[in-house]
Parts: structure tokens; sequence; C-alpha cells
């Protein structure tokens, strides 16, 4: 083999590996050229979270709730295509007017060529809030025993909740609930301090004198409120004020 055939295979060799590069060098520029053109659905999502972030964390600030938040963007078709945008992506919440639960934030570009998507988020908040301990009965007071706080998302409690078992304790069930089961302020009433039929001791003031004496409640009663009571001793029915379980009071 000569020295004219050794350099003509050597430049075909090297004539292939050109052509085999070239095209791939071509294609990698161009699909960065197109990266570029166009906001990616990435760009969209992290504007988003991060937005939702700042809003959420304001809205506890204000509000003055201690919670914990997590958020998640819905995933975005992957063929979107928009153009890039040669200003600052501007982003609003788009509904609800809090942001909790299931949420739309609106990312707008207002440059050069303009456009507007809406990118669909949840945004979960969890807070200890009062729940059952176990099974309860309707009309049944609750006790300590019967309450405990568990961390909960509030978001789908439309009906509300209760952050402090003291706010339960006392009051009566107006349904039956299940273990674990939240308690919210449509589930409670105030409970009767006196039932009818019960018996009372009436307390009869008079400035700085009182009178106690035994009675019988005619209706049920809770604290504070007017009710009628028969006066064992008399057989007189007068009104009361609810003061305490068993306990009425009249003035003189």
């Amino acid at each position: 083999m000569n020295a004219i055939t050794t350099l003509f295979r050597h430049l075909m060799a090297k004539r292939r590996t050109l052509a085999g590069v070239l095209p791939a060098l071509c294609l990698l520029g161009y699909s960065s050229l197109q990266a570029g053109s166009y906001t990616l659905p990435e760009e969209l999502i992290g504007a988003s979270e991060g937005f939702l972030e700042f809003t959420v964390e304001d809205y506890l600030e204000r509000s003055e709730i201690q919670a914990r938040y997590e958020i998640r963007i819905n995933p975005l078709d992957p063929r979107l295509r928009l153009a890039a945008c040669d200003s600052d992506l501007t982003q609003t919440l788009e509904s609800p007017a809090q942001p909790v639960g299931r949420v739309t934030v609106k990312v707008s570009c207002e440059g050069s060529s303009p456009w507007t998507v809406f990118v669909p988020a949840q945004v979960r908040l969890f807070r200890p809030i009062v729940v059952a301990t176990r099974p309860l009965k309707r009309d049944q007071v609750l006790e300590p025993a019967d309450v405990s706080m568990m961390e909960q998302d509030i978001g789908p409690l439309s009906r509300g909740y209760l952050t402090d078992a003291a706010q339960a304790i006392g009051k009566k069930l107006t349904r039956p609930l299940q273990a674990d089961q939240v308690l919210t302020p449509t589930t409670l009433e105030v409970a009767e301090s006196i039932r009818r039929g019960d018996q009372v001791v009436i307390t009869a003031r008079s400035g700085t004198i009182s009178v106690r004496m035994p009675g019988e409640a005619l209706s049920d009663g809770v604290l504070g409120e007017q009710i009628n009571i028969r006066n064992q001793r008399s057989q007189r029915t007068v009104r009361a004020r609810v003061v305490g379980p068993g306990q009425v009071e009249v003035e003189m």
C-alpha cells in the first residue's frame, strides 16, 4: 500500500466521521434554539409554586393562623408551547378568594408576545383541631375524655371546626359521631343545666338577704335562661333564672 492510498483512506474516514457528527451538532443547536423560543411548562410550575408559597404565608400571617401547609401543582401538558416571555411573568390567584383547597393561578406574559395560562393547584392547610376519641351518641354531654386534638387538613371542612377542646366540653351533641370524626359548631349545642322534672334549689334574693327553698323545674333550661319553677312549699309557679346545674334564682 503506497502513501497516496493511505492518505486517501484517511481522508475518507475523516469525512465519514464529520458526516455523522455535523447533523448531530446541527440538531443539538436547533433543539437549544427551539427550547429558548418557548416558555416551558417547568417554568410555569415554578412560577406558580413560588407565588402560592408567598400568598399562603401572607394569608396565615394576616389571619394569625398557626398551620402547616403543602402545595401541589397539577401536571401541565408537556406539549404546551408558549412564546418565550421578554418580561417578568405575573401571577394572580384566580380562584378562590383564599389560598386554601383547590386553587387556580393565572400566569401571564405582558411582553411583546402576550399570553395567559391558568395553572391548577391544591393547597392543603393542616391544623390541630378537635375530634371525637370514640363513638358518641346524640344528646351526649361531652367530657374531657370524649375529645382530643388531631392534625387535619382544614380545606375540606366547609362546616367549620374547633381549635380548642374547651369549646366542646360541657356541650351537647346534636347528632352521633364516630371515633376521630371532626367536631363542628353545628354538631354542638348548649347542654341544659336543668331538665324538666328536676329537683332544684330556688334562691330568692333581696339586697343582702337570700332565702333558699326546694322547687321543681317545669321546663328545660340552660345557663342564664328564665324558666318556670314550682315552689314545692307554696306550690306557686315562679319565673327563675338558671345559675347552675340544679340552681335557680329569683329576684325579690
